[in-house]
């Protein structure tokens, strides 16, 4: 998903939160395009958005998420929220992934997602990016290293 030249952990997971960003502002527009039929393309965009947010959740639970919380246990709550916001996700992404939904659930549901991952994106950005970098048990540059790789690996899977 990301260029390697992201600094650190915490880095490499915000560029995740900026790329599903756009492709929720690219569903919006397309929603309200006025030149045509546009069902086809805001389904594939949806379901990009489900693929990269499973990828991302996947590496933070594995990985971002338990360095975190050994290196700050203070970090547990929120920690267990951002964990409630996934299972949240989850389920809207498997809604979304679903047979045979219609246009205007699919827009429904990518709704409820992109607010969802606002607030969420906003928990991490706010409170737990912060811990984690001012955590010195942390090494957030090996991290990285280890969360691009298994987004790589993961990405690959999912092709």
């Amino acid at each position: 998903m990301r260029q390697a030249s992201d600094n650190d952990a915490c880095d490499v997971l915000d560029a995740d939160h900026l790329a599903v960003k756009h492709l929720f502002v690219e569903y919006a527009r397309l929603r309200h395009a006025a030149d045509g039929d546009t069902a086809e393309e805001r389904n594939e965009i949806a379901h990009k958005v489900c693929r990269e947010l499973t990828v991302h959740a996947q590496i933070e639970e594995e990985m971002f998420y338990p360095a975190l919380r050994k290196a700050v246990p203070a970090a547990a709550d929120a920690l267990d929220l951002a964990q409630e916001d996934h299972q949240q996700a989850k389920e809207l992404i498997r809604q979304l992934q679903a047979k045979r939904i219609s246009i205007e659930k699919m827009d429904d549901l990518v709704a409820q997602l992109a607010r969802a991952i606002e607030l969420h994106v906003k928990r991490e950005r706010d409170e737990l990016f912060p811990k984690a970098r001012s955590a010195a048990a942390l090494d957030l540059a090996a991290l990285r290293r280890e969360l691009l790789q298994r987004q790589e690996e993961l990405s690959r899977d999912r092709l």
